[in-house]
């Protein structure tokens, strides 16, 4: 697995326990990731980003985000492909359709999910945050079984990490960003996590 570098003394996150080790989750399969960084001296990790993909967009099941993810795609095997081509990225984590889960960078180290970003008064939302890609298409539903793996991945993170916000891509990138979009439902992940409404972002939550 890739070598951890930790941010600082006082955001270094917990010895290592029965669920986490490096920065690495028990329950997720492991796939490392080149694509990656250390997180700038003084980071805070206390951001939980939550996004979608499919490759190509709408088509479930294939393994072509894990081979995004690792550098490994053939961009020659589906015209869209070629609109991406090049393109180094990373999430920390993938959540299936059934809720299987996969994971490409270590917690503890930065990965590049984000892009151009700002939430809660700080840019550049890589460096301090927790990226989580869900199967599925921006504006589109998501499965039970994704919910259920957010229910209980979510609480381990914030155990592990001092998790303040949790937010969509479309929140911390307006305009640029659209996932996971109107089909997301922001009211069951509240519900389900029991997490104080003022860690979402404020329009997720009015009706």
């Amino acid at each position: 697995m890739p070598t951890t570098e930790a941010a600082s003394s006082h955001n270094t996150p917990p010895a290592d326990d029965g669920l986490w080790r490096a920065g690495w989750y028990r329950f997720a399969k492991a796939l490392p990731s080149p694509n990656f960084g250390p997180r700038p001296v003084g980071a805070q990790t206390d951001l939980i980003v939550l996004h979608s993909i499919s490759l190509p967009p709408g088509e479930y099941g294939g393994d072509a985000v894990q081979q995004l993810f690792t550098n490994r795609l053939d961009w020659d095997a589906h015209p869209y492909f070629q609109s991406i081509r090049g393109i180094e990225v990373s999430s920390h984590f993938y959540v299936r359709r059934n809720g299987e889960l996969w994971q490409f960078v270590s917690c503890d180290d930065r990965a590049w999910h984000a892009g151009v970003s700002s939430w809660r008064g700080r840019g550049n939302c890589n460096d301090d945050s927790i990226g989580i890609e869900l199967e599925g298409l921006e504006g589109q539903t998501f499965e039970a079984a994704q919910y259920e793996t957010l229910a209980s991945l979510c609480p381990a993170i914030a155990q592990h990490y001092a998790i303040a916000h949790i937010a969509g891509h479309e929140h911390i990138a307006p305009g640029r960003k659209q996932d996971p979009g109107a089909g997301f439902d922001w009211y069951l992940l509240h519900a389900q996590l029991g997490w104080k409404s003022q860690m979402f972002p404020p329009p997720v939550l009015k009706r």
